[in-house]
């Protein structure tokens, strides 16, 4: 029988193995005037899930900071990788037969982008493509009393999808090599596993990720 868990992580180190051959291809077939930009980025995220159960959920803050990539293909398309920290989640509330409560869900993940940068003038750039991520750490911790089910007592990381992925849509504002920019991040995968209680089966959370996310970013050539 898979090992589901061997799987996910096998999936995500072909996916960094795929992203370190292919930036090495096109930083060797870069041309001369078309450095490769090395930077920081850190800023602010506004986290929310996407419930797929109807359960009322509202936004957290967050953060992201990590490291960027940058290669010009043409004088309008680059090509960005990232690996970046970054945290998401939201607060919950569950009214139902089986739960009643109110659940702050703090994630942690150490997510890569792959983006596609267009150049719409010198300035103002647009971003989107694929990330994928891999969760290090889950917290969760109740805001009211429930009456059958302890989030904090009864979920742990082992309780959530290790992998998340989805799409990033972005903007951003280059001066000087420092970039102002913001993104919403749509998550495609499901952050919850399902479980079993009392006999009935349930995800915790049953939703997807959303990321809104402000940053900035430092370019070092």
């Amino acid at each position: 029988m898979i090992d589901i868990e061997i799987m996910k992580t096998s999936i995500l180190r072909t996916v960094f193995l795929l992203m370190f051959i292919s930036t090495m291809y096109i930083q060797s077939q870069a041309q001369e005037e078309k450095p490769v930009e090395f930077g920081i980025k850190a800023g602010l995220n506004i986290s929310d899930f996407n419930s797929k159960d109807g359960a009322t959920t509202d936004l957290i803050p967050g953060f992201n900071v990590g490291v960027f990539s940058k290669l010009p293909l043409t004088t309008l398309i680059a090509f960005q990788s990232e690996l970046s920290l970054t945290t998401k989640g939201a607060t919950v509330t569950y009214n139902s037969l089986l739960l009643d409560g109110s659940a702050n869900f703090n994630l942690t993940y150490l997510e890569m982008p792959l983006l596609c940068v267009f150049n719409v003038t010198n300035r103002v750039n647009l971003q989107v493509g694929p990330y994928v991520a891999y969760l290090l750490d889950a917290k969760v911790t109740n805001k009211s009393n429930v009456t059958l089910f302890n989030f904090e007592q009864n979920l742990n990381t082992d309780n959530y999808n290790r992998i998340d992925a989805g799409i990033v849509f972005g903007a951003g504002i280059d001066v000087h090599g420092i970039t102002m920019g913001a993104r919403y991040n749509l998550g495609l995968t499901k952050v919850g596993k399902t479980q079993s209680f009392l006999g009935t089966n349930y995800i915790i959370p049953n939703s997807t990720n959303g990321v809104m996310s402000f940053y900035l970013a430092i370019s070092f050539l």
